[in-house]
């Protein structure tokens, strides 16, 4: 039996702790609390020390899920929580001021994580704000010489949750069998 770590990040309000939630095969572990900051006027609470769910593969494999927390003052988890990870998910919430930056801060600041496993963008919030479009968050990563899949991503639906994992897998795995990983996301939203 395998286990492996995977890695969400993002800032804050992105739905890291809703994508974990959402795709998690147990309940999922938070450590949210009151936000005491200028967070509080995005929403009531923040997570302040991780995420974690755990997504059940075939092959009686796991995926640990990790969700680190949005605010850079918590940025001391960021480094704890990425080690032995196996890749990245940056989720970019795209209603905030500017997505794009957002997304340059975070692949900068998991570089090395991203040179030596690979990472995933999902883009949430495009239905509250539709620019930038995908192709500019593609032009970014293309200018930054990074290969990620970029997906639209709504952090509640576990469909589009998996598919973004799935994607991610592919890019660590291009040997995966597709028909086994559709199985999974057909067995899991049935």
């Amino acid at each position: 039996m395998g286990q492996h770590k995977l890695i969400f990040t993002g800032p804050v309000g992105a739905g890291k702790t809703t994508a974990i939630a959402s795709i998690s095969d147990e309940p999922p572990v938070r450590t949210d609390e009151l936000a005491s900051d200028m967070t509080k006027q995005r929403k009531p609470e923040t997570t302040v020390a991780l995420d974690y769910g755990v997504m059940h593969l075939p092959g009686d494999e796991k995926l640990h899920l990790y969700g680190t927390p949005g605010q850079e003052r918590f940025d001391f988890m960021w480094d704890i929580l990425a080690t032995g990870g196996i890749g990245l998910m940056i989720l970019i919430n795209n209603n905030r001021p500017d997505p794009l930056k957002d997304l340059g801060f975070f692949l900068q600041r998991f570089d090395t994580l991203i040179q030596s496993t690979a990472v995933g963008i999902g883009v949430t919030q495009r239905d509250l704000k539709a620019d930038p479009d995908i192709t500019q968050y593609q032009q970014l990563l293309k200018q930054m010489n990074i290969k990620a899949p970029v997906f639209e991503v709504d952090a509640r639906s576990r469909t589009d949750v998996s598919l973004l994992v799935q994607a991610l897998l592919f890019t660590l795995d291009p040997g995966l069998k597709p028909e086994m990983e559709n199985e999974y996301v057909e067995s899991k939203t049935a």
